[in-house]
C-alpha cells in the first residue's frame, strides 16, 4: 500500500513551498534566453587559483582542522579574523561572539528556530528577501510588513506600529543594497532604528551579504557596529554576513555575530542539525583571508559589478524611459523595477522568455501580498554586452 505522504507531513513542512526564483531559473536555462534573474556572483570573479592554493595549504598544514570534526561555533582563527574585520568598522567584538554557519540561509533558519513560535509576529521590509520568507516559513510566523523608500526601511511606520502596541519578536532587515530593491538604509534611519530598538526592546536581525559591494564612496556602518559604538557590545542587533559574495558561495561559509546568550543557544540548535559547518571550507576561507587576498580581490569584484550596473542603467535609460521606473543602486547586485499598473509581471515574464530574456517577478518578495507590477533585475552575472541585449529584449516584451 502507498502511504499518503502529503497527509503525514508536519504543519511546518506543509508550509514549505518552492521558490519562485527557482521556477524562473528553469525557464531561464532555455537556449537563447538571457537571464537577468540570478543573485549568484559572477564566476569570473571567483579567485580560483587562490582558493586552490588555500585548499592545498589547508590539507597539508591544517589537516585535522580541515578533515576532522570541529567545534560547533567554528574554526577559531576564522572567527578571530572576522572579529578583527568587524572591529575595524567600529565593533568591539571577540571571537566568542561569533558562530560560523553553512551559509546565511542557515543563519536565518537558526534565527527562526530560536525566536518564532507558530503565530509569532515578525517585522520585515516590504518587499523583502524571498528566501528569508522560505527559511522562516516552517516556524509559521505572522508578518508585519514595513514599507521602504529610497532611504530604506521607513522607520516612522515601524515606530507607529510599536506605539499602537504591536510587538514583533524581531525586525529582519537588509541594510545595504537590499535584495530585491538595491536600496540602502540611510545613516539617519539606522540611528533612528536603534533608538526604537532601545525604547521598545526590539531585537534587530541585520542581514548584510552585500555591504562590501559598494561602488561609490565607503560602506555605511552596519547597525551592529553602531550598536557596539553605543554600548561597547552588541545588545540589540544580531548580525548575519557571508563569504559567498566575496570568495565563493560553493564553500558555504557565513557567520552570525550576536550577544553571548544568542550564540550559546545557536550552538545548541546546531548540535541537533549539522554539528558544524564544513571544517575544510572554514580553513580554506581563513587561508584565503589571512593571505590578504580578500582585500586585494575586493576591487576586482567591485569594478566588475560597477561596470555591469552601469551597463544596465544605461540600457534602461535608453530603452525603457517612460515605460517604467527603477532604483539606481550604488552597490550590490539588484535593480528593482516598477511597471505601469496595467502590467502583471507574472504574465510579463512568460512573454519576456518568448522574447529571450528572463527576470524575477516582484510579487513573491512581499510576505502578505503586494503589487503585481514590480520585478527584480540582477546585473551580477551577465556581461555588460549581454545585459544591454537583455534589457532591449525586455523593452520589446513590455511594449
Amino acid at each position: 500500500m502507498t502511504l499518503p505522504w502529503n497527509d503525514l507531513f508536519s504543519a511546518g513542512a506543509r508550509e514549505m513551498r518552492g521558490s519562485a526564483i527557482r521556477r524562473v531559473f528553469r525557464e531561464a536555462r532555455k537556449p537563447g534566453v538571457i537571464s537577468l534573474t540570478s543573485g549568484a556572483p559572477a564566476p569570473e570573479v571567483f579567485p580560483v587559483e587562490d582558493i586552490a592554493a588555500a585548499a592545498e595549504r589547508a590539507l597539508m598544514h591544517h589537516t585535522l582542522d580541515a578533515l576532522q570534526y570541529t567545534l560547533t561555533e567554528g574554526y577559531a582563527p576564522l572567527r578571530e579574523f572576522i572579529a578583527e574585520r568587524m572591529n575595524a568598522q567600529g565593533g568591539r567584538l571577540s571571537a566568542d561572539r561569533i558562530i560560523i554557519t553553512a551559509g546565511s540561509q542557515q543563519a536565518i533558519d537558526l534565527v527562526g528556530r530560536l525566536f518564532i513560535d507558530p503565530g509569532t509576529l515578525v517585522a520585515i521590509e516590504d518587499p523583502t528577501y524571498m528566501s528569508a520568507l522560505t527559511a522562516l516559513a516552517p516556524q509559521r510566523p505572522r508578518y508585519l510588513p514595513i514599507p521602504m523608500d529610497q532611504d530604506g526601511l521607513i522607520v516612522d511606520v515601524l515606530a507607529d506600529a510599536l506605539a499602537r502596541g504591536e510587538r514583533p519578536a524581531f525586525l529582519y532587515t537588509i541594510t545595504a543594497f537590499q535584495n530585491p530593491t538595491g536600496v540602502s538604509m540611510s545613516m539617519a534611519r539606522r540611528e533612528q532604528l536603534l533608538d526604537l530598538a532601545e525604547r521598545y526592546g526590539l531585537p534587530i536581525i541585520e542581514d548584510d551579504p552585500y555591504g562590501e559591494l559598494v561602488f561609490e564612496g565607503q560602506p555605511r556602518t552596519p547597525l551592529a557596529m553602531l550598536d557596539c559604538m553605543r554600548h561597547g557590545e552588541l545588545r540589540h542587533v544580531i548580525y548575519l554576513s557571508t563569504f559567498s559574495k566575496l570568495v565563493s558561495p560553493g564553500l558555504r561559509i557565513a557567520w552570525v555575530a550576536a550577544p553571548p546568550e544568542v550564540i550559546a543557544k545557536m550552538q545548541f540548535a546546531r548540535q541537533g542539525m549539522d554539528l558544524h559547518a564544513s571544517g575544510l571550507s572554514q580553513v580554506v576561507v581563513h587561508e584565503v583571508c589571512a593571505d590578504g587576498l580578500l582585500d586585494r580581490h575586493l576591487p576586482v569584484i567591485r569594478n566588475t559589478y560597477r561596470e555591469r550596473r552601469d551597463a544596465m542603467l544605461r540600457a534602461l535609460d535608453a530603452d525603457m524611459a517612460g515605460q517604467a521606473t527603477w532604483t539606481r543602486p550604488s552597490g550590490g547586485m539588484f535593480i528593482w523595477m516598477t511597471l505601469t499598473e496595467d502590467i502583471d509581471a507574472d504574465q510579463l515574464v512568460k512573454t519576456a522568455i518568448e522574447h529571450g530574456v528572463a527576470f524575477v517577478p516582484g510579487f513573491p518578495f512581499y510576505a502578505n501580498g503586494g503589487p503585481r507590477n514590480t520585478l527584480r533585475l540582477s546585473f551580477a552575472n551577465p556581461t555588460p554586452e549581454t545585459i544591454t541585449q537583455g534589457v532591449s529584449r525586455l523593452a520589446v516584451a513590455v511594449r
